[in-house]
């Protein structure tokens, strides 16, 4: 009678009679054929396993041992992040622990369980058999199989050589299934044992007592050395062939590699390229660029030989070529202003970059101090006395104390930018859109006194001397008297707008958008000439008077300077060393300052 033994929670195990010391070796266990030995045990299969197949232990494993999830003992066991140990397959498959509810994540293996697992006794596979009942994945031991038990870490070592493992004839594949333990005495009774040379077209098939007597008379028995040599010939071609593919295979690795470092230059040598034609078309223009101030200076090189020819030149004079003598460099945008303190030998430049740079021209030559205050482009500077007054786009005047370089007030002059500023007769005078205003200077105050109008644009010049007061807009120059602020002449002007003005002993001069420089007679108030030359707006005018000649000086958006004799109204001298256009020029001691786009103050002497 077979005895059922059954868990109500893990699998089901076999009943297995004791066994002595003498029966138990190492991993190996033999038991006792018994009447319960036959019992049917259950075995739930998994989707991984091999084949479904059989894992009956030979003793009840520890409930501990077993999985909550799926109730069998546990299949490459991990710890989750409840704490809890499940199946790996389990443990990914399944959202939740069935202890806690809590989100199941895998940790880590459960090594110390693993190894426990490791150490049960099961029935080797060839000892077992499907159940009788036909349940599925249900197995029970078979009395005539491999009797032993062994350890589960080292099942497949001793399944790999075990006597009842199935096998078949390696002659004949139609012999009937044989046990490993029985394939020695089956192959000496086989009747279908092939002649060794039946690869070479031997036809031989007998037993083994044939089988001897055949080898003796065997045809290819006589050529086993050269069959054997020629076989090991053609396995070595096979094995060089074989390293043959690997090489080829190799190569046409290498091949892709060296193709995609072509791609990769010839990417780079087309970016190489495209800088290269960016640079040459860069070069082009410079050239180019040289090219018109060379053209430039011969021409005007040109113009002074005919007037030397001419005797209208007179002597030359090697004292009166101007030179660059220095640069002031420090702002970080165009300058448009300069302005000297002759007293303090001080240089004041406006720039872009909104400040005011205070420079030494007399000692150090370097930065004093950045005058920061305005929210805009600085446009135009003035001193009046000891007060500097700045004016911008920001629509405001700043009065600075230049001992102390503070500012001291701020004014709002302008609804639009502030262009122009001069002073004269403790008033000063500030240009803008459409409009003139008139301060009165009261210590640190401007009090308005007067707006005057009457113009047609922009006012981005204004010159004052001791009796006048000079304005420049489009084509217009206007004359006021500088006690009744009253118009008092126009002068009609060609070439745009005008955007500077000079005021000499003898002539009135200003520079205009269309490149034009025109020159009237002061008294007479007549235009005596044009001067042409500049190639670009000529932004700011300046004159340096000495008792033997006046000179007046002109800058340009073309970058050049220009040095005109008024005494015959020729150019004498082109200065190109600025970078961009020459917007602002202030003369002091017979020395010339040019600011401009390229963000540098120029000094000039002879």
């Amino acid at each position: 009678m077979q005895t059922r033994m059954e868990s109500t929670f893990g699998p089901t195990f076999s009943a297995v009679a004791p066994v002595s010391k003498a029966e138990t070796t190492g991993n190996y266990k033999q038991h006792r054929r018994t009447p319960s030995s036959s019992s049917t045990l259950t075995y739930s299969p998994r989707d991984d396993d091999d084949g479904m197949e059989p894992q009956v232990f030979a003793e009840q494993p520890s409930v501990k041992l077993c999985c909550q999830l799926c109730c069998s003992v546990f299949k490459d066991p991990v710890i989750t992040t409840c704490g809890h140990t499940f199946c790996r397959r389990c443990a990914l498959t399944s959202e939740k622990c069935p202890v806690d509810n809590s989100k199941l994540t895998v940790v880590v293996n459960n090594i110390a369980v693993a190894e426990q697992i490791g150490e049960l006794f099961v029935h080797c596979k060839y000892g077992c058999r499907p159940s009788a009942s036909g349940k599925p994945g249900a197995f029970e031991v078979d009395p005539l199989g491999c009797p032993f038990t062994i350890k589960l870490s080292t099942r497949k070592d001793h399944e790999g050589s075990c006597d009842y493992r199935p096998v078949r004839c390696p002659n004949n594949p139609n012999c009937p299934p044989l046990l490993t333990m029985n394939l020695e005495a089956h192959l000496k009774e086989c009747e279908h044992i092939k002649c060794p040379h039946s690869k070479y077209g031997c036809t031989f098939i007998g037993n083994q007592d044939t089988y001897e007597t055949h080898l003796e008379v065997c045809k290819f028995e006589g050529l086993k050395e050269f069959l054997q040599q020629t076989d090991d010939r053609f396995h070595e071609m096979q094995v060089t062939l074989a390293q043959k593919d690997q090489d080829i295979s190799f190569l046409r690795s290498m091949l892709g590699k060296l193709s995609e470092k072509l791609d990769q230059l010839e990417k780079n040598l087309e970016l190489k390229f495209d800088v290269l034609d960016e640079n040459q078309s860069k070069l082009s223009e410079d050239l180019m660029e040289f090219r018109r101030d060379a053209s430039m200076l011969n021409d005007e090189l040109s113009h002074i030989n005919a007037r030397l020819n001419m005797g209208i030149l007179g002597s030359y004079d090697p004292q009166q070529i101007f030179k660059c003598k220095g640069t002031f460099v420090g702002h970080q945008g165009p300058v448009w202003c300069l302005c000297v303190y002759s007293t303090g030998d001080l240089l004041f430049s406006g720039s872009s970059d909104k400040t005011i740079k205070v420079w030494d021209t007399c000692t150090t030559y370097k930065c004093q101090k950045t005058l920061e205050g305005h929210d805009g482009i600085v446009l135009a500077l003035c001193i009046q006395g000891n007060k500097l007054y700045s004016g911008s786009a920001d629509c405001t005047i700043i009065v600075w104390d230049i001992q102390t370089l503070q500012k001291v007030n701020t004014i709002r002059a302008h609804d639009n930018p502030v262009c122009t500023l001069v002073s004269s007769h403790n008033m000063l005078f500030s240009g803008s859109l459409k409009a003139i205003k008139v301060w009165d200077i009261v210590g640190t105050e401007l009090k308005l006194k007067k707006e005057l109008t009457g113009l047609n644009h922009w006012v981005r010049a204004l010159v004052a001397s001791q009796n006048h007061l000079y304005s420049g807009s489009y084509q217009t120059i206007k004359i006021w008297d500088i006690r009744s602020l009253e118009c008092v002449h126009v002068l009609q002007t060609s070439g745009g707008s005008v955007y500077s003005i000079a005021v000499t002993n003898h002539h009135i001069v200003c520079g205009t958008y269309e490149n034009l420089i025109h020159v009237w007679d002061i008294e007479s108030k007549e235009q005596v000439r044009t001067l042409t030359g500049h190639v670009g707006t000529v932004y700011a005018l300046a004159v340096i008077s000495t008792p033997d000649q006046t000179k007046v000086f002109s800058a340009s958006y073309d970058r050049s300077l220009r040095v005109w004799s008024m005494d015959n109204m020729i150019c004498t001298q082109t200065l190109l060393r600025h970078q961009g256009s020459v917007t602002a020029l202030a003369v002091s001691r017979g020395r010339l300052f040019s600011g401009a786009v390229d963000s540098t103050v120029k000094v000039w002497t002879c």
